[in-house]
């Protein structure tokens, strides 16, 4: 006989029980003279595995424009920084968001206390934005120690972002919408792996924004054996020497780009053959080299004999203005920071990266609880280093400019917008040049990329000037991905 079961005993287990609702909030900025009514949805998305179980909580903030007859056509853009370890502060609030923290023009830091302001220049007016933060970012947190293991992988994170992008059109119905992705510095190498990841689950993008690009961590490893950072860093060592007034006065009479065509030509004409001879370098053609690199880089001959032609990037940013007693920015060389120790081999700090992550910090704890109406006792991680797994050292170094590939060839609509800065020694724009231009592609789709750069360093957006022209670019490239 078969016992009689109670209703109650039927009941499923609330898998959201601890996910409180989306705190949503409405807003408008003005923008070119006209005033934009914006929604604000902010909190937690739930990640799931294929049994339904919770692995993961992903904070995110979505900006929707009101007053739209069918969101459903409304552009949607994903976006995020890098890191990895990085939450997604940087691009919210350095230029995208309706709000911004106001920097000095140059993108250094103010005077506290900082402040929050109207940006005319948000990408709101051309797509919805979505920001969200990778597990152990921002608010985002797995539900234990395993599961964050899981997602700090370059396959487990691309599954994770993957899966809360799936969510998001699902709980939101917009998978009709035109969608972009919109990542900076590792932000760029995750964009590129979810791209070929999503368009084998049916997901295909308008348009990829790489806002300073890594995609080959090759390009950027000063390991033994392997010379192409090298060669890859040098345009922006020489871009550093001139921004410092470090090379001889007929190069800086050269406007930027003309100078760095100059250098560019050399390392690929010269540079890379002496490299590759190794030890085999005749003597002559090695005090050429050192001529050259000392010309272009503003360091001493000694000092780039001594380092047998091949110049560190944290040498580099100490040893430039070591006479000075100054160093130079890894994320932004233009920045100059004061060691204690001026005979150290390496600075104590990036002076870059210490301009804005007070005012960034401040502004953002600020704009969660009193605008966007989001509270949480919980630390916001803006910024920490990450246990992280590259991958199996079997197939090398991690790379996903191939997936990219894969996407276009699946995708033969799909844009890329690529922006760089000069002075950027975190990811540099000629590394990024050399990694699209090995990646293989099809002549048909070659086309579909866009490469702009700019008088700045990593974080673009911080030079008011430059976030003018990339807000310009980036509207241009979103038209042109959606109605062609």
């Amino acid at each position: 006989m078969v016992e009689d079961t109670k209703t109650e005993d039927l009941k499923q287990p609330d898998v959201n029980a601890d996910i409180p609702d989306p705190v949503v909030r409405q807003h408008t900025v003005n923008v070119g003279g006209k005033t934009l009514s914006y929604t604000t949805t902010t909190g937690l998305m739930p990640i799931r595995d294929d049994k339904g179980e919770l692995k993961a909580k992903l904070f995110f903030t979505a900006y929707t424009l009101d007053g739209v007859e069918d969101p459903g056509s409304r552009p949607l853009t994903f976006t995020y920084n890098g890191g990895p370890g990085s939450a997604s502060v940087w691009l919210h609030m350095g230029g995208l968001a309706p709000k911004r923290v106001e920097m000095l023009p140059d993108g250094s830091m103010p005077k506290p206390p900082f402040k929050l302001v109207d940006n005319e220049y948000t990408w709101l007016e051309d797509t919805d934005l979505v920001f969200v933060d990778p597990v152990d970012t921002g608010y985002s947190r797995a539900v234990d120690d395993d599961a964050a293991k899981a997602a700090k992988d370059v396959k487990g994170d691309i599954e994770t972002v993957g899966e809360f992008i799936r969510m998001y059109l699902v709980r939101n119905a917009r998978w009709t919408s035109p969608l972009f992705l919109c990542g900076e510095s590792y932000g760029t190498f995750r964009s590129a792996g979810l791209a070929g990841y999503l368009v084998e689950r049916g997901m295909a993008f308008n348009g990829i924004i790489l806002i300073s690009s890594i995609l080959n961590m090759q390009t950027a490893r000063f390991t033994l054996g392997n010379d192409l950072p090298y060669q890859l860093f040098l345009p922006t060592y020489a871009a550093t020497a001139w921004y410092h007034d470090r090379v001889p006065k007929d190069l800086k009479k050269k406007d930027i780009r003309a100078f760095l065509d100059e250098v560019e030509t050399w390392v690929e004409d010269v540079y890379v053959s002496a490299l590759s001879l190794g030890d085999r370098l005749p003597d002559d053609r090695r005090e050429q080299v050192i001529d050259a690199l000392a010309r272009y880089t503003g360091l001493s001959r000694a000092y780039i004999d001594h380092s047998n032609l091949r110049i560190n990037i944290h040498q580099f940013c100490k040893e430039l203005a070591r006479d000075e007693m100054r160093t130079v920015g890894r994320l932004d060389s233009r920045f100059k920071g004061m060691d204690k120790d001026g005979v150290s081999e390496t600075p104590e700090f990036d002076p870059s990266l210490a301009a804005i992550r007070p005012p960034f910090t401040s502004v953002l704890n600020t704009y969660f609880r009193t605008e966007l109406g989001y509270e949480s006792d919980v630390e916001y991680h803006i910024l920490r280093g990450l246990d992280w797994n590259w991958g199996d050292a079997v197939r090398g170094y991690a790379d996903t400019s191939d997936d990219l590939r894969a996407a276009f060839t699946k995708n033969p609509y799909m844009k890329v917008f690529v922006a760089s800065g000069y002075y950027d020694l975190a990811t540099p724009y000629y590394a990024t040049e050399y990694t699209l231009s090995h990646m293989n592609l099809d002549p048909e789709v070659r086309g579909n990329i866009r490469v702009e750069e700019y008088p700045t360093g990593h974080m673009v957006y911080i030079d008011f000037d430059a976030m003018v022209r990339l807000k310009g670019h980036v509207s241009e490239f979103i038209r042109d991905a959606v109605s062609q």
